[in-house]
């Protein structure tokens, strides 16, 4: 069995207007910092077998600042990066209704399947992603009660999420996935478990005793 818990990066500089971010490769805030520096706390206590994350800067660093107090590093994986928007990274939504006529609303009519231009549907960025985490699965496949970091993105986290429980990705943003949040997959039948959901930053005895007692059959 392994229980895969499953971070959000930490916060990450936002301009006004909201512009599509995928995969450019922007830092942490100092608040971002702040929010990965909380939980190397309630990671410490945790028997971690290994830990990966996104090979995105914004994933390495809350890698590195959650598991300070932990003596394993995180193994970058390109795999774990975020959703590639293509030609829209870097602009606004009224920029890309603008440049690209159309293809803002074909896109939220078919999530799973619509990419930007020169970017990914949510459906190929699953896949990417789920080969990425199987892959951490069979590296602790036959250890006993396995407990596995991710650290990755929003989108990838929600799909991720998605592929576990059987959820069309119709459904994707109605998964929170919030700065620092952090989610526990199960893996230990045909069916995982959701054992926690965009949970914040708790004390050490708190998380330890989520993960020993919560669970969700899906």
């Amino acid at each position: 069995m392994t229980t895969v818990l499953l971070l959000r990066h930490g916060e990450i500089t936002q301009s006004s207007p909201r512009r599509f971010v995928g995969q450019s490769d922007l830092p942490l805030t100092d608040r971002g910092r702040r929010q990965a520096v909380s939980w190397s706390e309630p990671l410490s206590g945790l028997p971690l077998v290994g830990a990966w994350c996104s090979s995105l800067s914004r994933c390495r660093e809350t890698a590195e600042l959650a598991l300070s107090k932990q003596p394993i590093q995180a193994l970058p994986l390109d795999g774990l990066r975020e959703i590639s928007l293509g030609k829209w990274e870097g602009l606004s939504e009224a920029e890309v209704r603008q440049r690209y006529p159309g293809e803002f609303e074909r896109r939220g009519s078919d999530l799973a399947n619509v990419a930007p231009a020169g970017g990914e549907s949510f459906a190929q960025a699953q896949r990417r992603a789920w080969i990425a985490l199987s892959g951490i699965l069979a590296q602790t496949a036959g250890l006993n009660n396995a407990l596995a970091l991710v650290v990755a993105h929003a989108g990838i986290n929600r799909a991720l999420i998605c592929q576990a429980l059987g959820l069309p990705l119709s459904n994707i943003f109605s998964i929170g996935q919030d700065y620092a949040g952090l989610s526990a997959l199960e893996f230990s039948t045909p069916t995982p478990l959701l054992r926690a959901l965009n949970f914040p930053p708790m004390p050490a005895a708190e998380l330890a005793t989520l993960l020993s007692h919560t669970k969700v059959p899906c």
